[in-house]
């Protein structure tokens, strides 16, 4: 049985499932900012203010998000992450979302910035098997904490201009990210990191999901997205990463980006700023189109 997608645009959420596409009224004509899952409860940030939470058959307006907009989010079992322009990280409480403090001191956080000049965001998050966080700003590195969050600690060079930080979903010790420097790696929990380019026409990436023992990522020659395309390649070995052509177009006309990139198991789900969904059932060899004619797409989640 293939996965379940909830697709994020800038007009609404929509569900695929098998071959039928549905809209979910209540977000109808509104941007979705980011998508997450935990277990049986699904989360949305909605237009980066307000947070919902679906818990069964229906979607519930959990909370308002004040201050700084909502970026992305990254769910684990006891708690709920949701990262903020502005470079802030906010933890979903019983009374609702509330500032980690502690993230406000991070070492180096001065040195955080854009290239055009407006303060570093939150871009992803994500949350290992054993509980450690890792908070992507951009641009200001990948910051992890071991410690629920009361500690956090720099983990890469900042200039390696990471755009989506990925924890491995069955081996805690392993980190992934797409980066404008390329595939990076790190198998020690972040402490060091090897960034890969081999078999790609360009380095500059957006977005990596991780199919068994498979990576997937979007790369491109840059920000505007000329020649994107995906790639996939082996975990671990030293073998080059390989285009994914079957199904696909020859270039995709904008980057695939930050969160539209989803894998479980060997089912892989590519979400594209023309409004095209394409899914592939074994790790991303083949691919076929989904969904057409939606928004642009936002972010993917599967269930």
């Amino acid at each position: 049985m293939t996965p379940r997608i909830q697709i994020g645009t800038r007009e609404g959420l929509w569900e695929l499932d098998g071959d039928r596409v549905s809209s979910v009224e209540a977000f109808a004509g509104k941007g979705l900012t980011a998508l997450a899952a935990d277990g049986a409860r699904e989360w949305a940030i909605v237009d980066g203010r307000t947070l919902w939470e679906r818990a069964g058959s229906s979607w519930t307006l959990r909370a308002t998000i004040e201050g700084h907009a909502a970026t992305c989010l990254a769910a684990a079992p006891g708690a709920l992450w949701i990262g903020t322009e502005e470079a802030h990280l906010l933890r979903l409480a019983d009374d609702g979302p509330v500032p980690v403090e502690s993230f406000e001191t991070t070492d180096g956080r001065a040195a955080w910035y854009t290239p055009w000049g407006d303060p570093a965001d939150v871009r992803s998050i994500a949350v290992a098997l054993d509980g450690t966080v890792y908070v992507n700003v951009h641009v200001g590195g990948v910051v992890r904490s071991r410690d629920g969050g009361r500690s956090w600690t720099p983990t890469v060079d900042i200039e390696s201009d990471v755009h989506q930080v990925l924890a491995h979903p069955s081996r805690a010790e392993v980190v992934l990210a797409a980066a404008a420097d390329g595939f990076g790696v790190s198998r020690d929990c972040g402490a060091s990191w090897r960034f890969i380019t081999e078999g790609m026409h360009a380095h500059y990436l957006r977005a990596v999901a991780v199919s068994d023992d498979t990576v997937l990522v979007s790369a491109s020659s840059g920000p505007g997205g000329r020649r994107a395309a995906l790639y996939r390649g082996h975990l671990d070995g030293d073998s080059a990463f390989e285009r994914c052509t079957d199904g696909l177009p020859t270039w995709f006309g904008d980057n695939v980006d930050t969160g539209c990139l989803a894998a479980r198991g060997s089912f892989v789900a590519c979400g594209t700023e023309d409004g095209r969904v394409f899914r592939s059932l074994d790790g991303g060899l083949h691919w076929d189109v989904a969904a057409k004619g939606l928004p642009a797409v936002t972010g993917l989640s599967l269930r």
